[in-house]
């Protein structure tokens, strides 16, 4: 059983909505992000050191009051404005031709604790602390999370039936070719039916923004501590996420990329190799993976397919039978003596919606010297591994398109 609930958002006018939402903090370096901000983007909120000539720190504590002060500007202005009730919205996105439909609702923290919004990634303390800052200085969530749900016929239907038979309230394709479709449910009856289906949902699964799960479960933590006359039903105790069905969701691959052999020549590397995968040279044309178990590599200007022999992984452990688990395990940590992806400089990682292009590009470039390319993770993985209580290898999903941050703001200032 998980607990949601609608909330009186925080969103733009429909004549704004196109410049005020944006692409998350989390995509953008600062400067990017000082480049790409129009005067109402709510970059200004979420990357606020872009407001300072220089750019300062992120972490700067003006970088916190300074968020504090553009969310009041906006507020002000009326380029953000809070709806009269408490409603659930429908936020849809299409990439390449395909939309999927998902749920803006409100989270509750103690689902996160007790484990019925499952993780399927390690987090840092310390982006968890910046962002647990942003949360409490605002009293808002200014960007959802974005979680995936069992499949079920009925919220498809209800969802169905209310974008079938009402407009989109906004209604837009973003710089980067993705399109962005919101709907508010004004309907109370159905807005009441949709919370009782949820309470029959065993759990919600973090897809994307983990410490943003986390710093939310902090923030209600640390606001129940302080309230002595605490109940759990406290706006502080709900955070922002835009749910969606699992079968509607696709992960993108996520590659990697290394800056050498450790000391191998190409020809070592390949004879290395053999002993766990079946190689097949195809050439100079990009190569891509065709299955599970079959990876490409990008090498001294050919593409190799790597097909790992049966007893290099585990399909009946849920972490073993990743391919992001064999080639860090078979290639990475025994061949190239890489240890610790969080932490070497040798490795870097390439969302697969950059394309093997990226690859090719990094590694003729000589920046780099070879290149994998690994088949995505299937939903059906992720679930599995988050239902075990188990934790991905790091960078193993990559979820596009992303959640444009300030189409929906979930406040609980008083």
């Amino acid at each position: 059983m998980v607990r949601i609930k609608p909330f009186q958002g925080v969103r733009p006018p429909k004549e704004l909505a196109s410049e005020v939402a944006s692409r998350p903090y989390d995509v953008l370096n600062s400067a990017e992000a000082k480049a790409e901000a129009t005067e109402r983007s709510l970059l200004h909120i979420i990357k606020p050191e872009i407001d300072f000539d220089p750019i300062i720190d992120e972490h700067d504590p003006r970088v916190y009051d300074k968020a504090v002060e553009n969310f009041n500007k906006f507020l002000e202005k009326g380029w953000l404005r809070q709806d009269p009730e408490a409603y659930y919205y429908i936020y849809a996105q299409t990439m390449n031709g395909r939309t999927q439909y998902g749920l803006a609702m409100c989270c509750h923290f103690e689902d996160y604790l007790s484990g019925a919004i499952k993780k399927h990634e390690l987090t840092r303390v310390e982006k968890e602390e910046d962002r647990m800052k942003h949360v409490l200085n605002q009293r808002a969530n200014l960007e959802p999370v974005f979680f995936a749900y069992p499949d079920n016929q009925e919220i498809d239907r209800i969802v169905a039936d209310y974008v079938k038979n009402n407009p989109a309230e906004y209604d837009f394709v973003a710089e980067d070719g993705f399109g962005h479709h919101f709907w508010v449910i004004r309907d109370h009856k159905l807005n009441d039916r949709i919370t009782e289906i949820f309470k029959d949902i065993p759990a919600l699964y973090v897809a994307d923004g983990h410490h943003r799960t986390a710093a939310a479960a902090r923030v209600g933590q640390k606001l129940m501590k302080e309230n002595p006359n605490h109940t759990g039903n406290e706006e502080y105790c709900y955070f922002l996420a835009v749910t969606f069905p699992a079968n509607q969701l696709r992960i993108i691959d996520y590659n990697r990329v290394v800056k050498d052999l450790n000391g191998l020549t190409p020809e070592e590397l390949l004879a290395k190799l053999a002993k766990d995968f079946d190689i097949e040279d195809k050439g100079t044309a990009i190569y891509h993976p065709t299955g599970l178990h079959n990876f490409s590599m990008y090498l001294g200007g050919r593409w190799y397919s790597l097909t790992a022999k049966a007893g290099t992984y585990d399909d009946n452990d849920p972490i073993g039978v990743l391919d992001v688990t064999i080639l860090s395990n078979r290639v990475l940590d025994q061949v190239l003596d890489i240890k610790d992806l969080r932490t070497s400089k040798r490795i870097d990682f390439v969302g697969g919606i950059r394309g093997l292009e990226e690859l090719k590009r990094r590694v003729d470039s000589g920046e780099m010297t070879a290149a994998f390319a690994l088949y995505p993770v299937s939903m059906q993985q992720l679930i599995n591994i988050a239902d075990t209580g188990n934790i991905m290898p790091p960078k193993t999903t990559w979820f596009e398109p992303k959640l444009r941050s300030g189409v929906v703001i979930h406040s609980f200032r008083e």
